[in-house]
């Protein structure tokens, strides 16, 4: 009864996250952007200068209301647990690749959903790079892959980011001149719902997320390697919801919030090798950080100061894409973007490999110990 329960919820959590990822649109919101975590974070870089390009500069709440949300029913459910100390640079290092990874494809694996339910076909791509990067990731799991264990914090280490979330919501609202914003009609960047709206769908979605524990890695690790489809449940959840909205507002406003076809579809590209090899490694990144990024964004808000580092990861990750020309763009990839997604995947094949083969070597030396 308790399984059928949660089964239910996170289900119903999935449509009202696709009705609200669909509803951001239509209140401003870039279109097949509704919810995009790596697209939000470089927008939030942006708007803090990490980067200068002004097309994506924007201070995104959805960010905000996210981590703050899953602070305030973690601390209420009695479940903030600050954590940390498991690979933390490792963890940094494997966030910017997922953030470079989704900037070659232009979306994290919430906006593959979401343009799936546009009608860009190009996701459809994107998916099969992403699951297969899942199952390369799976692959060293079985072998004994781990990042090592957390230690427990004190409760002022684990509610910093949340606070630095505060802060940047304070930033955005005062908007001094160090801020910076993507001018009207500028880009990306300038297409937003009021922050009122932004922040509230933040929290709805946050607070949806932190009580199901959706996670699209999650998701797909346990279909794999379990044959449970609940966490996948949610997610096909969003996709139904947010397509019914998009058809239902096509049909009542006369735009095109539903298109199927591979081009001409809003931020996105047509190449589809880059766009699987680019959600390939966002899947394999992903699985050796144990979690999406939206995940890791609930994570943080509990308290988990190891998510907290990767999303400073994905942060430093976003600036450097575009301070180096690494994201694609809807004309597509760039050299640069090929090359640092190819040593992307290089470089989570060494980790895998060298954490793997660290956990085999101290079964062996406790072995050798024990005789």
């Amino acid at each position: 009864m308790i399984r059928k329960k949660e089964n239910r919820f996170i289900i119903l959590a999935g449509i009202i996250i696709g009705i609200v990822a669909s509803l951001l649109v239509y209140f401003g919101n870039p279109k097949n952007m509704g919810f995009c975590i790596a697209c939000f974070i470089r927008d939030i870089a942006g708007g803090l200068g990490l980067h200068r390009a002004a097309p994506v500069q924007y201070i995104r709440p959805e960010i905000i209301g996210i981590v703050l949300s899953a602070l305030i029913l973690s601390v209420v459910r009695k479940e903030f647990a600050p954590r940390g100390g498991s690979s933390p640079v490792t963890r940094f290092v494997l966030g910017a690749f997922v953030m470079i990874g989704g900037l070659m494809f232009l979306g994290c694996p919430f906006r593959m959903i979401v343009r799936l339910a546009g009608g860009d076909l190009n996701a459809i791509v994107g998916l099969i790079g992403f699951v297969c990067g899942i199952a390369v990731g799976i692959f060293f799991l079985n072998k004994g892959y781990t990042l090592g264990r957390t230690y427990k914090q004190r409760p002022p280490e684990g509610a910093v980011f949340p606070f630095l979330q505060a802060v940047l919501l304070l930033l955005l609202v005062a908007a001094p001149a160090f801020i910076f914003f993507t001018e009207a009609g500028g880009g990306p960047g300038a297409k937003h719902a009021a922050i009122a709206v932004s922040l509230a769908a933040g929290l709805i979605v946050g607070s949806l997320a932190q009580r199901s524990r959706l996670c699209m890695i999650g998701g797909f690790r346990d279909l794999i390697l379990f044959r449970e489809t609940r966490l996948i449940a949610g997610f096909i959840a969003i996709l139904c919801s947010a397509l019914i909205v998009n058809l239902a507002l096509t049909a009542l406003t006369g735009e095109a919030y539903f298109s199927f076809a591979f081009a001409g579809q809003p931020i996105a590209h047509t190449d589809g090798l880059w766009n699987a090899a680019g959600m390939f490694l966002v899947g394999f990144a992903s699985v050796l950080l144990g979690g999406c990024p939206l995940r890791q964004l609930v994570l943080a808000g509990e308290g988990n100061i190891d998510s907290a580092i990767t999303i400073l990861g994905l942060t430093a990750g976003a600036a450097f894409a575009h301070n180096f020309g690494l994201a694609s763009s809807g004309e597509g990839p760039t050299a640069n973007g090929k090359i640092a997604v190819v040593i992307g995947i290089a470089v989570c094949v060494l980790i895998a490999s060298l954490n793997t083969t660290t956990r085999s070597e101290e079964r062996r030396v406790g072995k050798e110990c024990r005789s």
